[in-house]
């Protein structure tokens, strides 16, 4: 049998392979977005400013919801920095693997570091040990290439087309499913569990906190409990 031809085997293209199932969750997630950003009336530019600066989805989502509520602009800003600090995480996990790239590379790693690329990366990255950091930033921008213009281009279709999405379309499935389909594989040691067990304990319990801020709590919560675990094991 003949041989498949590297190229169709490079880091790039099996991120490439990787990344675009993501493609299911993405669009109707970001198209929710543009669709919620424009009903609490953000004009287009402001809309994909979230989405181009920012990239996070959750703590997008976040945000909108607590200008819909009239919260004040520094409850708006540190809700979606709390729901943001597992990108501190995300960083720190790719040093080992990616922190010898040069610095151009390094700056498009932490711009385009999103749940998605952050969870398929470090899972493979585990199971090629063999990959020079070249090959694993390689693999890190083939997942990337569906993942960024997908979320991107999908807000745009939402802020634009939502008024005409029929209200029986329940979209907002799209945010829990994309969550759930990361984290639960990553679920691999003690701490990991702990953080994610106490991170749902505590948002129910302090769901009664006013802004939303009973997420930061158990943000920080769930941070305290998964360093004490590691540490502890």
């Amino acid at each position: 049998m003949q041989a498949v031809p590297s190229v169709f085997r490079s880091p790039f293209r099996k991120g490439l392979a990787a990344g675009f199932p993501f493609i299911v969750i993405i669009v109707p997630f970001g198209a929710l977005f543009g669709v919620l950003a424009a009903e609490i009336g953000l004009p287009i530019a402001q809309i994909m400013g979230f989405s181009v600066l920012v990239i996070a989805g959750a703590s997008q989502f976040t945000a909108v919801q607590l200008m819909a509520d009239g919260v004040p602009a520094v409850v708006v800003v540190l809700s979606a920095l709390a729901v943001n600090l597992r990108m501190v995480m995300y960083s720190a996990a790719m040093v080992p693997h990616l922190g010898s790239a040069p610095l151009w590379q390094r700056a498009i790693v932490s711009y385009l570091l999103v749940d998605q690329t952050y969870a398929i990366s470090a899972e493979v990255f585990e199971e090629e040990p063999a990959w020079s950091v070249a090959d694993k930033v390689a693999f890190f921008a083939g997942v990337a290439v569906p993942v960024f213009p997908g979320w991107v281009g999908a807000t745009w279709a939402g802020a634009v087309l939502g008024a005409q999405v029929p209200e029986g379309w329940q979209l907002d499935f799209a945010m829990p499913l994309a969550f759930l389909a990361l984290v639960g594989p990553m679920l691999k040691t003690r701490a990991h569990v702990a953080a994610a067990f106490v991170s749902v304990v505590a948002a129910l319990l302090f769901a009664w906190v006013p802004w939303n801020l009973g997420l930061i709590i158990a943000a920080c919560l769930a941070l305290l409990t998964g360093a004490e675990v590691e540490r502890r094991s």
